[in-house]
């Protein structure tokens, strides 16, 4: 039986990131060291072989797909996009310590949501949706494989919901630039949407 593979790849460093600060919806490019270390990455060791690649449409994603993958333009969808962070964006976990809703937002309250920004349940929501619909999608078409440049948090919820192993989303952290490639039969997702992981990326015995 045919199956469907699709390798998740998180985009390259920003500055702010580095800083410690929360970025979701902001918008910054690759920092110089971001894509220099990409070209590092891509020169040194194996990305997959693509065909499609999707892509949040931020720019720290879609300038990571220009330095992995130049020849093809990216798929760009809006819901792959990281959590928005409304007005917490930019800052720190220091200057936000002070925060009673940020602080039960860390434990986990799902129903907790940044001001003007957007809860746990709502990202889980929106990432799984359009998650499902790239692979009903690759299953009409025939489509056996596909890249997906997105941001960490996506990733690693994304893995937590469908992966096996079954993990918690912190279990799936990546440096940027890395990710993971899974596996989808058609039966297995039929029945229990969930899909193998099975390697990390990009491929360093290349």
């Amino acid at each position: 039986m045919k199956s469907y593979v699709i390798h998740f790849i998180r985009h390259g460093a920003i500055d702010e990131t580095l800083a410690g600060r929360y970025i979701g919806t902001t918008d910054p490019p690759l920092s110089d060291k971001g894509r220099m270390s990409l070209r590092r990455l891509e020169h040194d060791m194996h990305y997959p072989d693509v065909k499609v690649v999707f892509s949040s449409p931020l720019k720290r994603c879609t300038q990571t797909c220009a330095v992995l993958y130049p020849e093809l333009k990216p798929l760009v969808i809006a819901n792959l996009s990281e959590c928005n962070f409304g007005e917490w964006e930019g800052k720190t976990a220091e200057e936000l310590k002070d925060d009673a809703d940020f602080q039960s937002w860390l434990a986990g309250d799902n129903s907790v949501k940044p001001p003007r920004g957007e809860s746990n349940a709502d990202f889980v929501r929106r990432i799984c949706r359009i998650f499902e619909s790239i692979v009903e999608g690759l299953m009409k078409t025939g489509t056996t494989e596909c890249a997906i440049v997105t941001h960490g948090g996506v990733i690693m919820t994304l893995l937590a919901v469908y992966g096996l192993p079954q993990a918690k989303p912190f279990e799936w952290t990546m440096d940027n630039g890395f990710g993971y490639s899974l596996r989808i039969t058609p039966m297995l997702w039929q029945h229990g949407k969930v899909c193998e992981v099975f390697a990390k990326i990009p491929d360093s015995s290349v």
